[in-house]
């Protein structure tokens, strides 16, 4: 599998990819001064959508890509894709949504589609079977991949994960609450409605 140009692609072009929007969107919120304006609840809703991803993506490291893994899949991009229209419509409340920050977010969600489409194209049969279609018979068991990727990579891979992403974003929703005096939604959302971005 690591001789496939595809898998390639996923390991050393989309992921690489996700991370460093994921940190370019880290920079935006603090540049707007997420903290201030709309608090750990937004914070929140960014940790909720990075398990949405998160899982996923694990599934795709460790185990064998078969029809459950792919339905998970499918499933969790559908639900990452609501979370994130629920989150710009909550930060239009209080919080400038800068045109680079909107950039960034087209990044954030066509990556796990590419991601997603990269996958099915190489377990074609497992997708068809989980409709019913093709000569493979649906596997919705979990297995450890017969062939792990390099430890080395796994190992640097979590480890930019947490360093660059879980932890940042904790960080991000901590400072929300403090500055708020430990409630999720600071005074300033709670006078707008979506849409309605104040101005700093």
């Amino acid at each position: 599998m690591l001789s496939d140009p595809m898998v390639l692609i996923l390991m050393y072009f989309v992921l690489p990819l996700w991370l460093l929007a994921g940190i370019a969107d880290w920079l935006c919120h603090r540049a707007t001064h997420i903290e201030s304006t709309t608090g750990a609840k937004e914070s929140l809703i960014h940790l909720l959508m990075f398990a949405e991803v998160g899982i996923p993506l694990l599934a795709a490291m460790f185990l064998e890509i078969n029809a459950l893994i792919i339905a998970v899949m499918m499933i969790m991009f559908v639900v990452h894709e609501a979370t994130a229209l629920w989150d710009v419509r909550y930060a239009t409340t209080a919080r400038t949504v800068t045109p680079i920050e909107q950039h960034v977010h087209s990044f954030l969600e066509m990556i796990p589609l590419m991601g997603l489409v990269s996958v099915v194209s190489l377990h074609w049969g497992q997708f068809l079977a989980l409709f019913g279609f093709g000569p493979e018979k649906a596997r919705f068991d979990l297995a450890w991949k017969e062939q792990p990727l390099p430890v080395g990579y796994i190992g640097t891979v979590m480890t930019v994960i947490l360093l660059f992403e879980l932890l940042p974003y904790v960080e991000e929703f901590f400072r929300g609450l403090r500055a708020a005096s430990g409630r999720l939604v600071p005074p300033k959302a709670r006078r707008n409605k979506a849409g309605e971005t104040a101005t700093r």
